[in-house]
C-alpha cells in the first residue's frame, strides 16, 4: 500500500470493488530488474495487466513485450511499441492471427509442436522462432503444468525442422512457474536448455537466444527473496552452464512488475455462520473468483488483506465472493483470520493485486460489472 494509493482511496472513495494501481511502483520494479539483470532484455508479459497506461509507460522506458493474442499485438502497437519489440509467445495461435501479426511486422514467435511450427512456416516465413521446453514448475505457487512446452528430444527435432522449413531457429524458452519461490529452479531449467544448445550445435545450428520466461514474484503472504537474489540465481545459472559464451537473454516478467503496484478495495457484503455450533464465520465480499480473484483457485495465491479493525481480536473465517456459484470461495483452508468486530459494510483492502485481476475479471457473470481499475 503506497501513500499515493491510500490518499486516492480516502479522497476519491471510489465504488467497490475496484483496484488502484500506482504506476510509480511499476516503473520502479522495471528499473530494478534492468539494474540487477542488465544483460537480459525485458519482454513484459502483457497478460498480467494489459492496461494501456502500463503499456505506454513501459514503451517509454524501453521495454519489449510478450503477447499472447492478436488483441495484445494491437494493444502494444497502438500504444507505441515497435513490432520488432514484440514476441508472440503463446504456443497456441490461430493461423489467421499468425498471419496478422506477421503483416504488422512481428518476427519473433514461440512454438512447442510440429503443427504450430508448420503454421508459422506458412504464415510467418523466415521469422525467428524459439521452442519452449517442458518444466515441472516445482516450487511455484501458480504452476503451469504440462499445457506448454515439449520434451528436449522433440525440441531438438523441431528446431532442426524449423531450419528445413526456412525459419530462423533462434533459441529456446522455458517457464519455471509463476510466483516461483525456489531459486534453484533456474539452474535446473538452464541446465536442460543448455543441453539443447549443445545438441543443436552438433547438428550445425547455432542457437542465439535463451528465453528465461517469468516466475519473478510479487509479495503475498509468504516471504520471498529480494529481486537481486533472483537476478543472482539467473546469472549464476547462465554462467554455470554457458561460461562466458552467453547467448542473448530474454526475461518475461509480469507479476513482478505490476503485482505489488495494485491494491483492491472491496466491501463486506455478509457475515454469517452455517450452524449454531460452528465457530467459523463466513465473510462474503463484493468480489470473488469471477470478479478478478481467479488466482485464489485451489487457494494458490494467498493475498494479504487489511481491514479497518486490524489490531483487534481475530477469529477464523472462510472468505467467499458474492456470486451464485459454489466455486466462488476464496479461502477455506489457508488459515485466514479476521477481527471478530468486522461488520457488514466495512471496506477491506487486498494487497498486491495489480496482476491477473482486471485481466481475469469476468465480463458480466451474475450481472456483476467487470472490475474497475484506476491508474495513478
Amino acid at each position: 500500500m503506497t501513500a499515493k494509493i491510500a490518499r486516492f482511496l480516502e479522497e476519491v472513495r471510489p465504488a467497490t470493488p475496484c483496484v488502484v494501481v500506482d504506476l510509480d511502483v511499476v516503473r520502479d520494479n522495471y528499473m530494478g530488474l534492468r539494474h540487477w539483470l542488465p544483460l537480459a532484455q525485458v519482454y513484459y508479459a502483457v497478460k498480467a495487466n494489459p492496461a494501456p497506461e502500463i503499456i505506454r509507460m513501459l514503451v517509454g522506458l524501453g521495454s519489449s513485450f510478450d503477447v499472447a493474442s492478436r488483441g495484445e499485438v494491437d494493444l502494444c502497437l497502438e500504444n507505441g511499441a515497435r513490432a520488432d519489440n514484440i514476441s508472440f509467445g503463446n504456443t497456441i495461435k490461430k493461423q489467421s492471427d499468425i498471419a496478422y501479426a506477421y503483416s504488422k511486422g512481428v518476427r519473433l514467435y514461440a512454438f512447442d509442436s510440429e503443427a504450430e511450427l508448420e503454421k508459422l512456416a506458412e504464415s510467418a516465413p523466415g521469422s525467428r522462432v524459439f521452442c519452449r521446453i517442458l518444466m515441472t514448475c516445482d516450487g511455484a505457487e501458480w504452476p503451469l503444468s504440462r499445457k506448454f512446452g515439449c520434451e528436449i528430444e522433440m525440441a531438438k527435432d523441431l528446431l532442426v525442422k524449423a531450419r528445413e522449413l526456412g525459419m530462423d531457429p533462434y533459441g529456446v524458452s522455458f517457464h519455471v512457474g509463476s510466483q516461483q519461490t525456489d531459486l534453484n529452479q533456474w539452474d535446473i531449467a538452464v541446465g536442460k536448455a543448455a543441453m539443447l544448445f549443445t545438441a543443436l550445435n552438433e547438428a550445425g545450428i547455432d542457437l542465439k537466444m535463451m528465453n528465461l520466461g517469468g516466475g519473478f514474484p510479487a509479495k503475498y503472504r509468504t516471504d520471498i527473496p529480494a529481486v537481486e537474489r533472483y537476478a543472482d540465481a539467473v546469472m549464476h545459472a547462465m554462467t554455470n552452464h554457458f561460461g562466458n559464451a552467453l547467448p542473448a537473454m530474454i526475461i518475461e516478467p509480469g507479476r513482478s512488475l505490476v503485482g505489488d503496484a495494485g491494491v483492491l478495495e472491496a466491501e463486506v457484503v455478509l457475515i454469517s455462520k452455517k450452524s449454531y455450533d460452528e465457530d467459523v464465520r463466513w465473510v462474503y465480499l463484493d468480489i470473488g473468483k469471477f470478479g478478478g480473484l481467479a488466482e485464489t483457485m485451489d487457494e494458490a495465491i494467498k493475498y494479504r488483506i487489511q481491514t479497518p479493525r486490524d489490531g483487534e481480536e481475530t477469529a477464523p473465517v472462510v472468505l467467499a465472493g458474492p456470486t451464485c456459484d459454489s466455486a466462488d470461495i476464496l479461502y477455506e483452508k489457508a488459515g485466514y483470520e479476521m477481527p471478530v468486530t468486522l461488520k457488514v459494510g466495512d471496506k477491506v483492502r487486498i494487497l498486491s493485486t495489480g496482476a491477473y485481476t482486471t485481466s481475469y475479471s469476468a465480463v458480466n457473470f451474475n450481472g456483476f460489472a467487470p472490475l474497475k481499475a484506476y491508474f495513478i
